[in-house]
């Protein structure tokens, strides 16, 4: 099941250069490129109007995307603009193109009606424009599971303390025993979590030199439906960070988490770690990097053997614990979007179906 009526992040800007970029996004072939003139960028559909070779085959001219089978060219729109040795264009001459809107150093796409594409709809994150205050690296892995998998897991940090145990996990007990506060509306859930008094994991000891234990939060946001908000960190323990919000001095990380649905059982999985506890050290950001990516790699690992048996085996007999509460209401949010959205086609098809039979009497 995908939500098509939604912003998707297609890839990081700095993916789509000079030549065509091919992703699979929602099961669907689609070609990125950027607009040689202006350097904006278009999304098609990877087939050629002419014999349906791939366009992600071609090359980019000043025209648009010239195929490279028969060298027929489509420009930004979608529409067929030039065919070798041949004047007249039919009409019919063209592919699907897709909305895209480049914001926040990602690419985003709408897979769903493009009538109802609104820019203003793509979720804000200006930390990735802040490189001063928030300097990050570009990370990005391709996950052999389903792309819910991976925002449940991410909704759900009581698994930190058994599966980063070496990494950002630390105690599993801390985990579990964390202070919830939970905000939820019918279309979002955000939480903190309060480990207070705890003792610092290795990624945060390798960054700061604490005293000794830390109150530590844990922030994350849910935008449905397939991107994640998280804001992270620690000081030293009794300084009033969850009484008077003194969240300064110590380590501070940010991270966009952005799910994209490749196909029902597979997904591309966006994140960013910005450094905000020493912005001024390369080398800081550069570690922080690396500690992240080997443990979002374990979270990649523990997801793909989850689809896995979710494949051979089914996903009857399963049961719901405590920990479960986030992901259960995640879920309803995202199945209530899949419900409004089927009910929106409904209308719109019956709408022009309504519509055709007019024109005809």
């Amino acid at each position: 099941m995908f939500i098509l009526n939604t912003w998707y992040i297609a890839a990081w800007g700095s993916e789509v250069t000079d030549k065509p970029f091919a992703r699979r996004i929602c099961n669907q072939p689609v070609v990125l490129f950027r607009d040689q003139q202006t350097k904006k960028i278009a999304a098609l559909e990877d087939k050629c109007c002419h014999r349906a070779a791939p366009l992600s085959m071609g090359v980019v001219v000043q025209a648009g995307l010239q195929c490279g089978y028969h060298g027929v060219v489509h420009d930004c729109a979608g529409r067929c603009v030039h065919i070798p040795g041949q004047d007249k264009i039919p009409a019919r001459a063209k592919v699907r193109a897709y909305p895209v809107v480049e914001k926040n150093e990602f690419i985003w796409i709408w897979m769903g009606d493009p009538e109802l594409a609104d820019e203003s709809l793509i979720v804000d994150y200006p930390f990735n424009d802040d490189h001063a205050h928030w300097p990050h690296h570009q990370g990005f892995y391709h996950i052999k599971a389903g792309y819910m998998l991976m925002v449940d897991n991410l909704m759900d940090l009581t698994h930190l303390g058994y599966v980063h145990g070496s990494t950002i996990g630390g105690n599993p007990l801390t985990h579990v025993e964390a202070l919830m506060d939970v905000t939820k509306t019918d279309d979002s859930i955000k939480y903190v979590r309060w480990m207070l008094d705890s003792v610092p994991p290795p990624t945060y000891l390798a960054a700061v030199p604490f005293k000794g234990r830390v109150d530590r939060w844990q922030e994350f946001e849910f935008s449905p439906p397939s991107n994640v908000l998280q804001w992270s960190g620690a000081v030293d323990a009794g300084t009033g960070a969850r009484e008077n919000g003194n969240r300064s001095g110590g380590f501070s990380l940010r991270i966009f988490h952005g799910l994209t649905p490749e196909t029902e059982n597979t997904c591309f999985y966006f994140y960013a770690p910005a450094n905000g506890y020493r912005p001024e050290d390369e080398a800081a950001t550069a570690a922080l990097m690396d500690h992240i990516s080997e443990a979002f790699l374990e979270d990649k690992l523990i997801c793909e053997g989850q689809q896995a048996r979710l494949d051979e085996l089914g996903d009857g007999g399963l049961v719901d614990i405590v920990s479960d509460a986030t992901r259960v209401q995640l879920r309803r949010i995202v199945r209530r979007m899949a419900e409004a959205e089927a009910r929106q086609n409904e209308a719109r098809a019956l709408e022009k179906a309504q519509g055709s039979a007019l024109a005809q009497v």
